[in-house]
């Protein structure tokens, strides 16, 4: 039944001042967060002295998003290490980075528990991880890790796109070390990724993705090949049902990139957890605890280049990105004249 204007008056006013107080709360946390990251030294110092833990943990991120940070575990487990340079591609939700933040760099990558650590020198267990070494980590979680067929400039090169829409690039020394990156990282993601949340409710027009939590999963192996299956059937089926309904051509230009982009983000999802699906089966942790792929061997740093190879010649020639390329910072939009098919 449809309530009267006073009654709806009353609904919303209550809803609105919910909302607000949630707001409030969560803004609240994140100050108080921001004021313990500030901690003077010599207040940590104090609260190692008196036996206690200080209250600041190193987290992996440059916000203080629970949902897109988490803690730094100097316990978990190792699975692949050995240099890559890294190319920035796009920044967080796929805006295009900078050109002048875009340049190849070498860095000893360290893939430790969901996290893969780019550090300036080799990696020393004993050693503490520096401000810039968090800064530069990358957290795996719901990521997917391919061979960047788009990309000629440079050989045995893979893409990395992160649960927030980042695309990065990393060289390896090999075809073989490529390969062994993606296999590691992908099985990470599968096993160790948490179910994700439900996305934010709001306009039915406007697109919006679901949070994906950087926690570690509390599934079994066994529970979370049946979550990742569950949620590539129901991709699956989203995504043929929003392909039947294409806009119309007489849309409105912005109507055509909210349909592009929620496209564009379904495919992309599915392929995911297509690899995450196929991964487990294959025996998920089993394979993480392989040697294959894992090694580091013969790789050797270039401190005059960020190339890998050093006796690569460098290359002077532009080359036009192509369209498939574009698609990992912003997916292409047809002109409003276009039927979407």
């Amino acid at each position: 039944a449809i309530c009267d204007k006073p009654t709806a008056n009353i609904i919303y006013s209550t809803l609105k001042s919910i909302s607000s107080k949630i707001k409030n709360s969560i803004r609240m946390m994140w100050q108080l967060d921001d004021e313990e990251k500030k901690k003077s030294p010599s207040e940590g110092t104090d609260e190692k002295a008196n036996g206690t833990h200080p209250k600041t943990i190193s987290r992996i991120g440059s916000t203080t998003n629970p949902f897109l940070d988490i803690p730094h575990d100097p316990n978990a487990a190792v699975y692949k290490s050995g240099f890559l340079a890294r190319k920035i591609h796009a920044d967080m939700d796929g805006k295009k980075t900078p050109r002048g933040k875009r340049g190849w760099k070498t860095f000893y990558a360290v893939l430790k528990g969901t996290v893969l650590y780019l550090q300036k020198d080799e990696y020393k267990p004993e050693k503490a991880l520096s401000e810039e070494d968090l800064k530069n980590a990358v957290s795996v979680h719901h990521a997917l890790a391919s061979r960047a067929t788009d990309y000629e400039k440079k050989p045995n090169v893979l893409k990395l796109k992160t649960a927030d829409w980042r695309v990065l690039l990393f060289q390896a020394q090999s075809p073989e070390e490529m390969q062994g990156w993606i296999n590691k990282i992908n099985c990470v993601a599968a096993v160790f990724s948490a179910p994700p949340f439900p996305a934010a409710i709001g306009s039915q027009k406007k697109f919006s993705r679901p949070l994906l939590p950087a926690t570690t999963t509390k599934l079994s192996q066994e529970e979370q090949l049946k979550s990742h299956e569950s949620k590539l059937r129901q991709i699956t089926t989203e995504l043929a049902e929003h392909r039947s309904y294409p806009p119309d051509k007489k849309v409105k230009a912005k109507e055509v990139d909210e349909y592009k982009l929620k496209d564009h983000y379904l495919e992309f999802e599915k392929t995911r957890y297509e690899m995450y699906v196929c991964l487990l089966k294959e025996g998920g942790l089993e394979l993480l605890s392989s040697s294959g792929g894992g090694g580091a061997a013969g790789l050797k740093k270039s401190h005059s280049s960020p190339s890998l190879n050093p006796d690569a010649s460098p290359v002077t020639a532009k080359v036009k990105r192509n369209v498939s390329e574009r698609k990992d910072h912003r997916p292409e939009t047809p002109s409003i004249k276009q039927k979407v098919t």
